[in-house]
C-alpha cells in the first residue's frame, strides 16, 4: 500500500534527505587514492550523528555499516573495508539517515582521481538517466513510465539495466511501496499521486545487465566483471510535479563542480 505524505511530512523527509546529502559531501572532501572505505564510512556516520540523525543503513537488515561502498564491478551493497582506493577507481556510495521518524536515502558514484573515458561516460549517462526518470515522476503517470524512460536512455547508449534491484517508496520505512524498477513499459504499474515520495536509483552496467550475489550475503557484482554505476535521489510529488528532496550540491561544492541540473526539480531555490 502506498503511503501518501502530507506537506509537513515531506518537509521532515527533506531534512532527512539533506542530512544524507551533507554526509556524502563530507565523504567527497576526503575521497582520494589511498583512503579506505572504512575511513569514509566513519566520516559519514559522524556527520549524520552530528546533525541529530542516526545512520539509516547501520543494522538495517543486519547491514554492518553506515555506507554501502561498491567500487568498480560492484553494483550495490558493498561492505566498507580496509582496502585503499586507487587512482582510476569508480565507487558507488549509498547512504541513509533517519530523523524525526523519516528516512533519507541517497547515492552517488564517484571518480577516484582521474578515470578513463569509458568509465567517465558510464557515470555521465547513468546520472543523466536519473533525471530522465525523475521527469516522468509526476501526478497521473505510472511506475512503468519512469522505468521505461531510464531503460531506453541507458540501453540506447549500449548499457545493461539491472533488473533484480529497484528503487522504492520511502518514508517511515526505508523501503515502502511502490517498487520503482529502472525498466518497464509506459502506462503500466501503479499511478503516481500527490504526496508520494520515492527513491529513484538507476543501477547501470557497462556490459550485461546480469549480476551475481556474493557469499557475504550483501555484495553484488556484474556477471561479466565490467564496471557499474549508481545514482539516487529522493523525490516527492508536490503540486503534481517532481520535487527533489536530496541534492548533489554538497558533493559538487566539495569537488568544484558547477551544475544547474537540479533547478528544474525545485519549486523553491535550495538554500545551502
Amino acid at each position: 500500500m502506498i503511503v501518501v505524505k502530507t506537506k509537513e511530512e515531506i518537509e521532515l523527509m527533506r531534512e532527512s534527505a539533506l542530512i544524507v546529502s551533507k554526509a556524502l559531501g563530507e565523504v567527497a572532501k576526503a575521497l582520494k587514492p589511498g583512503v579506505t572505505t572504512l575511513q569514509l564510512d566513519k566520516i559519514a556516520e559522524t556527520c549524520i550523528r552530528d546533525h541529530g540523525a542516526i545512520p539509516g543503513f547501520l543494522g538495517l537488515y543486519d547491514f554492518p555499516n553506515t555506507l554501502c561502498m561498491s567500487p568498480n564491478t560492484q553494483v550495490v551493497h558493498g561492505i566498507p573495508n580496509n582496502t585503499p582506493l586507487v587512482e582510476g577507481d569508480i565507487i558507488s556510495i549509498d547512504c541513509g539517515a533517519l530523523k524525526n521518524g523519516f528516512y533519507g536515502d541517497h547515492a552517488y558514484t564517484f571518480a577516484v582521481g582521474t578515470i578513463d573515458a569509458e568509465r567517465e561516460k558510464l557515470l555521465q549517462v547513468t546520472k543523466e538517466s536519473l533525471y530522465v526518470g525523475i521527469r516522468e515522476f509526476k501526478a497521473n503517470n505510472r511506475v512503468g513510465d519512469v522505468g521505461y524512460a531510464i531503460q531506453k536512455y541507458c540501453e540506447d547508449h549500449g548499457y545493461g539495466v539491472v533488473r533484480e534491484l529497484v528503487g522504492h517508496g520511502l518514508g517511515k520505512k526505508m523501503h515502502e511501496d511502490p517498487e520503482m524498477p529502472n525498466y518497464g513499459k509506459r502506462g503500466r504499474g501503479k499511478k503516481f499521486v500527490e504526496g508520494m515520495v520515492v527513491a529513484i536509483e538507476p543501477m547501470i552496467n557497462m556490459g550485461t545487465h546480469r549480476i551475481k550475489q556474493h557469499n557475504d550475503g550483501w555484495t553484488i557484482t556484474t556477471l561479466d566483471n565490467k564496471p557499474s554505476a549508481h545514482f539516487e535521489h529522493d523525490v516527492a510529488i508536490v503540486n503534481g510535479k517532481p520535487e527533489l528532496l536530496s541534492t548533489f550540491a554538497y558533493i559538487y561544492d566539495a569537488l568544484g563542480i558547477q551544475s544547474n541540473e537540479e533547478e528544474e526539480f525545485r519549486q523553491e531555490a535550495l538554500v545551502l
